[in-house]
């Protein structure tokens, strides 16, 4: 089932799938309003959803002119959707005209609260907040109603599984719905305290579609949890201070802020340098990025390729950072047919081509270095690896590792010279068997199996295993791995936001 969900969710890009999801929910709604299960009318729905998204997006086509920059329209148009769901829906032209000014809010938002690039606040919330504190309109957050639930919470559940944040969730959507529990009465009746917590707040609509919002988020696994807890906080416990009030826009917004104080939170212009053909299939980028970037080895940033005719991949994707921390940027990528249109326009920047890139996070970090571990490797997941394994040579660290490298052909085995140098231990696996292998290189045999780990890592239970590469193989790995009892198993791929 984990297969399918990847194969069938993986062709699209997070926003398309945020997107799509929306979309559908809002159909739904539709359908729910016209056989009179919804307290809307369908044409209110229908001019609410047109105002919001109409503005969003042509106020993004506005204010990126203005700043010389390009319009994500399929930003502006889910920002436009997440306002349609929180707005009250109306036809009066004052109240439309409301729902629009939250569109150009939130669409100026990301422009004008920004710093060096990079937007603080998730703009729908922003959009939402302002126009409800002037009582130009007021929050509805009607996407929670009890008949739409059952789908919100299955979009969210897609959503929160192909960014791997449903441990941020979970603990988002556990302590609002204690503290509701808590205000409802605990001594009470636990389920009215339950359905009151989640029916009658937009718990898992936030949790699914706004709170995972990657770009206005901590960059860290631990970060993102306390993030979680005080929106949840600020969700659930009334306040008032003068025209603001406790609501959910108020509480993303507030934690928002307070969020930007961790990690990384500008936008790098890159300059390429050079790009370097590593195998028949993978290519290296190396960029001189205009200020310093601060990363551990092993995370990861957003590209964005500006393109016209983009396909379903989009203009931005996650890449792991596979150079070692320093004045030069290296990211790497395997170009395969049919070649996307985002790849073949990166491929055919030249030197001195600038592009932007943004989000430097992740956690995917080794441990201490008097801890032994395993690092297992599929196709183009070496990059997280190259990165640590080379920030290890540059510093001299004498660090007790194992790779297990997996390609569909000895040919693409990239990074080879690092590896050697590293002096890692390296086990290769590949349909057929290398004419020659580096010295210290063993042959493991077609592919990861559970025997080729026993037999080439008989003290793999005393190991920190890590993980990357494609979600069949990493699934499948994390399995074996476990089944064999390895210390902890922390894996690595990414969602394409």
């Amino acid at each position: 089932m984990k297969k399918w969900i990847d194969r069938v969710t993986g062709r699209f890009t997070m926003y398309r799938t945020v997107f799509i999801i929306l979309l559908a929910i809002s159909v739904v709604a539709l359908v729910l309003s016209l056989v009179g299960q919804l307290s809307y009318d369908p044409l209110e729905l229908l001019a609410s959803y047109a105002a919001a998204v109409a503005s969003t997006i042509l106020s993004s086509l506005l204010v990126a002119k203005l700043f010389g920059a390009k319009a994500h329209l399929e930003s502006a148009a889910i920002t436009g959707i997440l306002l349609f769901m929180v707005l009250v829906p109306t036809l009066d032209p004052v109240g439309l005209a409301a729902i629009a000014a939250a569109g150009v809010l939130a669409s100026a938002s990301k422009f004008l609260l920004a710093w060096r690039g990079r937007h603080i606040v998730n703009p729908a919330a922003f959009g939402a907040l302002l126009v409800t504190a002037f009582g130009l309109t007021y929050s509805g957050w009607w996407v929670a109603t009890p008949v739409l639930l059952p789908l919100v919470a299955l979009g969210s559940l897609v959503v929160l599984y192909r960014t791997r944040r449903l441990p941020m969730a979970l603990v988002f959507i556990g302590v609002a719905v204690a503290i509701g529990m808590v205000r409802y009465g605990l001594t009470g009746d636990p389920v009215a305290g339950l359905e009151f917590a989640l029916l009658s707040y937009p718990v898992v609509f936030l949790a699914g579609f706004m709170l995972s919002e990657p770009l206005t988020m901590p960059p860290r696994r631990w970060q993102q949890l306390l993030f979680a807890v005080v929106v949840a906080v600020l969700l659930m416990v009334p306040f008032n201070v003068g025209p603001l009030y406790s609501s959910p826009q108020l509480a993303l917004v507030v934690a928002n802020v307070l969020a930007f104080a961790f990690g990384q939170r500008r936008g790098l212009v890159l300059t390429l340098q050079e790009k370097t053909a590593l195998t028949p299939t993978t290519w290296e980028f190396t960029f001189r990025p205009s200020a310093p970037v601060k990363f551990i080895p092993g995370q990861y940033l957003e590209l964005t390729v500006p393109h016209a005719g983009s396909d379903a991949k989009g203009q931005r994707r996650m890449f792991s950072i596979s150079s070692a921390p320093g004045e030069l940027v290296t990211v790497t990528l395997k170009v395969t047919d049919p070649v996307s249109s985002y790849k073949r326009s990166l491929l055919e920047l030249e030197p001195g081509g600038r592009l932007r890139a943004s989000l430097v996070a992740g956690d995917f970090a080794l441990p201490s270095i008097d801890t032994p571990v395993l690092l297992v490797a599929g196709g183009i997941g070496i990059t997280p690896f190259a990165s640590q394994l080379a920030h290890a040579v540059e510093v001299g660290e004498q660090r007790d590792i194992v790779v297990v490298y997996a390609v569909n052909a000895v040919e693409e085995l990239a990074y080879a010279d690092l590896l050697e140098r590293s002096g890692a231990r390296v086990i290769v696996t590949a349909p057929v068997m290398p004419g020659r292998l580096p010295a210290g290189w063993t042959y493991g045999g077609p592919r990861v199996t559970q025997e080729v780990l026993q037999a080439e890592v008989p003290d793999l239970a005393r190991r920190r295993a890590f993980v990357s590469g494609p979600p069949s193989l990493v699934n499948d790995v994390r399995t074996v791995l476990r089944r064999l009892g390895a210390r902890r198993v922390t894996t690595d791929y990414f969602s394409g936001y």
